[in-house]
């Protein structure tokens, strides 16, 4: 059997070669490269750390995420590396003209792209060094009369007749700043990289929090207007895909796709609904339930709301979230499904994050779990559904949170996952994202 070892995270680099334009590669769409972070493959492997601090890291996130969701919140193809940084992405772009990397966290979860700029009056420390805007010949600070500026992040006009913005999350991290305009440019798959001219980014000056030093940022890949994908627009139609690598298999490298790039066909493919709700910041998707062994597990009153059916819209999908998280309701009678049909010798974790955990030796066998979505049923794997938290310890990957439900990175893993906001689904289909 085989059980990851989590934390799971994405991270784009970009090749600084000559650019094309972005409608000469629209046609093929665009692909790029993703590493696990804590893969040998990873810029930002540390082999210092145990395997229990990572967990430990990477679990205690999805519940801060939870908790930060809870408030406002072909050849010529476009292409970034996906690093695993403690359950978060890390996407490198480049800013400006001439071309400068930034490493932020790649969000599904969010909105505005946003980095670091110099000078800051007060910025978190960071590990490379801030964007000058200065240096730039691309780069322009929106007046507050704009359109860009009357929606979106936007907190109004600065004392200078600027465009400014903050953005708070739940964990108590925030950024403030100014909404700039600047040249965005992505790695190809061919040998010359895409510039997307005019793109709408957040330029920081006064931002704290739980940020980690490995990035300058957060790149949104939400569904509001300010994402990168929003921003994309007909470009790519609206599509995206990744297949995230679990750690310890192959050297940790796969992809996320734009555009044509991003279809997801073939044998297996189970597509499920875009909800639409509010914030439009979140791709929701309809989770009936989850089958585990022989028994279903249905979502029912008491668990998202008065109804015997699950109502829609009832779970987010976040790349950027480790675990699953669940409403304590259902979560617990999902934990005493899974225990009912598991075979081995209960263990203890000290953390209280996980509260089912087993011996990991020949005694453990796990039941089969599969995800009830609206539209049609995905089989999870075991590494979907149990981690090793020591090399004797395995735990069950799904976790309670009355903030927000949350389908995270591990029930994603070797899975090619489509999203497709004009068609208005979300696609599985099994893979080996080492080959990706």
């Amino acid at each position: 059997m085989s059980i990851p070892r989590i934390c799971i995270a994405l991270s784009l680099f970009v090749s600084f070669s000559l650019l094309i334009s972005f409608s000469a590669a629209q046609t093929r769409g665009f692909s790029t490269k993703i590493y696990h972070r804590d893969s040998p493959a990873s810029p930002f492997y540390d082999p210092a750390l145990t395997l229990t601090e990572r967990i430990r890291r990477s679990a205690a996130r999805s519940i801060a995420r939870a908790n930060r969701f809870g408030l406002d919140a072909s050849t010529d193809s476009p292409k970034a590396k996906i690093i695993g940084d403690g359950g978060e992405y890390l996407m490198n772009i480049s800013l400006g003209t001439p071309a400068f990397p930034i490493v932020a966290i790649a969000d599904t979860g969010s909105d505005l792209i946003w980095t670091q700029c110099a000078p800051c009056s007060s910025c978190y420390k960071q590990k490379l060094p801030l964007f000058d805007p200065k240096k730039s010949s691309t780069f322009r600070e929106l007046p507050c009369d704009s359109t860009a500026c009357s929606s979106g992040s936007s907190s109004g006009c600065t004392d200078d007749k600027k465009c400014g913005y903050t953005v708070r999350y739940g964990d108590g991290s925030s950024t403030n700043g100014v909404i700039s305009t600047e040249t965005i440019t992505l790695e190809s798959t061919g040998a010359t990289p895409v510039a997307l001219p005019k793109s709408i980014f957040g330029c920081g000056f006064d931002n704290h929090g739980t940020f980690r030093d490995d990035g300058s940022g957060i790149i949104g890949l939400g569904g509001g207007s300010e994402s990168l994908v929003s921003q994309l627009g007909d470009q790519i139609n609206g599509k995206f895909s990744y297949c995230l690598v679990p750690l310890g298999f192959g050297d940790g490298t796969s992809t996320i796709n734009f555009g044509k790039s991003a279809a997801v066909s073939g044998p297996g493919v189970v597509k499920t609904p875009l909800v639409k709700k509010s914030p439009d910041t979140f791709y929701y998707l309809t989770l009936n339930g989850f089958t585990v062994g022989d028994e279903k597990v249905p979502f029912s009153s008491g668990s998202f709301g008065d109804s015997a059916d699950a109502e829609e819209g009832n779970i987010i999908i976040d790349s950027g979230t480790t675990l699953v998280l669940l409403p304590s309701y259902y979560y617990s009678q999902l934990q005493s499904a899974v225990s009912k049909h598991t075979s081995g010798t209960p263990a203890r974790y000290s953390s209280g994050t996980f509260s089912l955990c087993y011996v990991y030796d020949n005694s453990f066998k796990p039941p089969s779990i599969t995800a009830n979505w609206a539209g049609g049923d995905v089989e999870l794997k075991l590494l979907n559904t149990f981690v090793l938290i020591s090399d004797e310890v395995a735990c069950f990957a799904f976790a309670a949170s009355d903030n927000l439900a949350i389908f995270g990175n591990l029930g994603q893993m070797n899975f090619l996952v489509g999203y497709d906001k004009v068609g208005g689904t979300v696609s599985f289909q099994h893979a080996d994202c080492t080959k990706a």
